[in-house]
C-alpha cells in the first residue's frame, strides 16, 4: 500500500471537468484589454529606461543613486539599504523621499528625477483609464526602477 504524505495528497481529477470551468473568472486571467496595456507599459518602459538610467547617473548625489538603485531595482527595503549604506533607514527614506522643512518639501531623488524628466520632455506614467500621461512618479512598478 503507497504511503501517503499529509503536507501533499495527489487527487486524481478528470481533466474533462477542468476544462468546464471559465477561466475568465481565474486570479491570473487578463483581459484583451489588460494584456494591451500591460504590453504598452512593458514597450514605454524598454524605450525610457536608458533615458532613465542616464537621469539617474548624472542628476542625482550617489548616496541618492545607491538608494534609488537598491530601492527601485534591488527591491531591498529601506531598512535593508539602510544597513548596506549603514545609515538609519530615516536616511534612506529622505535620500528617497526628500524631507519636509517648514511645511516645504526639500530634497529627494524621486524630486529630482521628476524635475529631470520634465525638463526633457519625459512622462514616467500612463494612465489606464484614458491612455493619457501624466507626471507621476510613485508607483514602483511604473518605474521598475
Amino acid at each position: 500500500m503507497a504511503r501517503f504524505n499529509p503536507d501533499f495528497w495527489e487527487i486524481p481529477v478528470n481533466f474533462d471537468k477542468l476544462t468546464e470551468f471559465d477561466t475568465r473568472r481565474a486570479l491570473w486571467y487578463e483581459t484583451d484589454e489588460e494584456r494591451e496595456f500591460r504590453w504598452r507599459r512593458e514597450d514605454r518602459q524598454e524605450q525610457l529606461m536608458p533615458e532613465l538610467m542616464e537621469i539617474i547617473e548624472n542628476e542625482l548625489t550617489s548616496k541618492q543613486r545607491q538608494a534609488v538603485m537598491l530601492y527601485f531595482f534591488g527591491q531591498k527595503t529601506q531598512e535593508e539599504i539602510g544597513q548596506i549604506m549603514e545609515i538609519p533607514h530615516q536616511v534612506v527614506s529622505q535620500h528617497i523621499h526628500g524631507i519636509r522643512r517648514n511645511g516645504k518639501k526639500i530634497g529627494g531623488a524621486i524630486a529630482r528625477i521628476r524635475k529631470a524628466c520634465k525638463e526633457r520632455g519625459i512622462y514616467l506614467k500612463e494612465s489606464r483609464s484614458t491612455g493619457s500621461e501624466s507626471q507621476n512618479l510613485s508607483e514602483r512598478a511604473v518605474l521598475v526602477l
